[in-house]
């Protein structure tokens, strides 16, 4: 079998309400989905979420990269995804998210040349697990009566987006944790805010309230202050923005500069390299959740809920984007019941056209 060709389609899709987070705001989800097409008539799809605030790109450049990818791709067996990856990775050095759109694609390929679900191929530990869910940074009551209404909905853990100020954020973590019970998990996010001890000030105040983990409160780039972070904060510190790759990965190990690794597609270019990252992790004893961008439809949160099924190291999930959105782009892939993730049975990413 032979990849013949790459198709791509562009489309905006409204968010139910505008999600913000320290880094800004987000109303419209930009997303390119593609379709890698082979000699014998099988399809496989994958998608682009370009986040410009994280990775840099935008959707015309996504796009570019996407038809210079294909191009350097076309003929080859889509079962090769060594010879693939690195074939991609001689054509640019960047531009994960139109790596990951072609990704997905050849591994949901992969499935249905095989005949197998998608989480099976990538290591088959398990066929569900639980996502939370993440509250855009808002006034304190209208965060706290979202998180009761997720919990009521069947949500276990919730994912708090703060780093607008000192007080602001102790308020809104306060009015949730009353909200919600002592039994909910809360994990906290603060997309870079903070400054080092800025971050250990706040943190130290918020402890009181029971916290499991902060991500990324510090710029991407200091990993010093990251690893500062870390050796004193009494709760978990966990990586993000900082880890683009495996290579990223062995970096925060090596220099302890967090407890816990977060895992996103879009930013690290795929499964393929998503895997490099968790084994380097696995190794070092570090923990990893899955994440997403928003605005990813069900095609990239199928992708990556089967990687999260597949491989026993990721031990949380933050697979919510879906929920923001006004409608999806196709039928099928993973299925909600509250923050239950169920993986579908059918052949690669089991996902259908509309």
């Amino acid at each position: 079998m032979k990849i013949t060709g790459v198709r791509v389609q562009s489309y905006r899709i409204p968010l139910v309400e505008p999600f913000r987070i320290a880094l800004g705001t987000t109303s419209v989800a930009e997303i390119i989905g593609v379709e890698v097409t082979t000699d014998e008539g099988l399809l496989g799809y994958g998608e682009a979420a370009p986040a410009k605030r994280i990775t840099g790109d935008n959707v015309e450049g996504v796009k570019y990269a996407i038809g210079l990818l294909g191009e350097a791709i076309k003929g080859m067996d889509p079962m090769d995804m060594e010879q693939i990856y690195w074939s991609m990775e001689k054509v640019m050095a960047h531009c994960s998210e139109a790596k990951t759109a072609l990704d997905i694609a050849l591994h949901d390929l992969m499935g249905k040349i095989l005949n197998q679900p998608l989480y099976k191929l990538l290591g088959g530990y398990r066929t569900e697990f639980f996502t939370d869910i993440s509250l855009g940074i808002d006034e304190p009551q209208i965060m706290a009566k979202k998180a009761k209404n997720a919990v009521d909905e069947g949500f276990h853990a919730i994912k708090i987006k703060i780093g607008t100020g000192f007080v602001e954020d102790i308020n809104r973590v306060k009015a949730i944790r009353e909200a919600v019970g002592k039994n909910v998990t809360l994990r906290l996010d603060a997309n870079q805010a903070y400054k080092p001890k800025e971050a250990l000030k706040i943190i130290d105040k918020l402890a009181d309230y029971d916290i499991e983990l902060m991500e990324q409160p510090v710029p991407w780039w200091d990993f010093d202050g990251l690893a500062y972070v870390t050796m004193h904060s009494p709760i978990p510190i966990m990586a993000d923005e900082s880890i683009f790759n495996a290579k990223d990965a062995l970096r925060i190990v090596e220099q302890h500069a967090a407890d816990l690794i977060n895992i996103k597609l879009m930013k690290c270019g795929g499964i393929k390299e998503a895997m490099k990252i968790t084994t380097v992790a696995e190794a070092a004893g570090v923990e990893c959740m899955l994440g997403c961008m928003t605005g990813e439809t069900n095609i990239a949160i199928t992708a990556a809920a089967s990687l999260g099924a597949a491989v026993k190291n990721f031990t949380r999930a933050d697979l919510d984007s879906t929920f923001t959105l006004t409608s999806l782009p196709m039928k099928g892939g993973v299925s909600f019941q509250g923050g239950r993730i169920l993986l579908s049975q059918e052949p690669g990413l089991g996902l259908l056209p509309e």
